[in-house]
């Protein structure tokens, strides 16, 4: 499909002039037409409630608040809550990137970035921002009762638009792996998307339930996690998931990973 990128309303947040210039041109090379900046966390708040912009590009390290206190503040603002948060960064610690993970992120760009691998980051905004019309689902939607479980209430959000801007509509949400074993106990559902590190009852532990013990055995379930040890992502495996998607996750990926998965007589 074709992406209208000039239709973006780019801010920018990043307190080196250079890579801020870097990201400007980059957008603009897209065809983004003058894409606000912002140096500081709070300013680009400012900004952001001046006029709402379509999708937000920061930096990690800001001064006076990071670019994970960034998307919380916009998280908690009912005004900014659902603004798109592209995050371009030098980091690969998972313990710096996962709160930005759990808030529901479009995407992480590393830095130095490539433009190829920063347009597809706003390929990934478009989509989460789309509509049914403009992403064709190859399967129906409508149909569906779908289980979300994330103990991240952002997340939730994030996935939740992402599966409805593909058609689906019936969505019951858990925080947690038993809480959601329990609706499963009650509840018929065509498909489980989970998270892996969750209290309670992680995500393999509730794959294994629903393989062993569940009147659900052979329902799909997609997990998508921030989840980096092969170890552990192998023992998910081998415990029963149907797809495994990385977060943040693309939602032309999800679509692809949920067309297989649903084309398949799973009953």
């Amino acid at each position: 499909m074709d992406y209208d990128f000039a239709s973006l309303d780019v801010l920018i947040v990043e307190p080196s002039a250079m890579q801020a210039k870097v990201v400007r041109q980059a957008c603009e090379s897209l065809g983004m037409r003058n894409p606000r900046c912002a140096v500081r966390a709070d300013d680009a708040l400012a900004r952001m409630r001046e006029r709402v912009p379509s999708v937000v590009i920061s930096a990690l390290y800001l001064p006076g608040a990071s670019g994970t206190e960034l998307v919380a503040s916009m998280r908690g603002d009912d005004a900014l809550r659902d603004v798109p948060f592209v995050l371009v960064s030098s980091e690969t610690r998972p313990q710096a990137l996962d709160p930005v993970r759990q808030s529901g992120v479009c995407a992480i760009v590393p830095k130095p970035f490539t433009a190829a691998q920063l347009q597809r980051a706003l390929r990934a905004t478009i989509d989460f921002l789309g509509d049914v019309g403009t992403h064709e689902p190859d399967f129906d939607g409508e149909s569906l009762r779908v289980l979300l479980v994330d103990d991240s209430g952002n997340a939730r959000r994030f996935m939740r638009r992402v599966l409805e801007n593909l058609g689906i509509r019936d969505i019951i949400e858990a925080e947690n792996g038993r809480e959601a074993a329990g609706l499963m106990a009650e509840t018929m559902v065509d498909l489980i998307v989970t998270d892996y590190n969750m209290p309670e009852m992680d995500g393999r532990e509730f794959v294994e339930h629903i393989r062993q013990k569940s009147w659900q055995q052979s329902v799909p379930v997609l997990m998508v996690t921030s989840e980096s040890d092969h170890g552990r992502l192998a023992a998910v495996a081998e415990a029963g998931v149907s797809g495994l998607c990385d977060k943040p996750f693309e939602p032309a990926v999800v679509r692809r990973l949920l067309a297989g998965m649903l084309a398949s007589p799973a009953r």
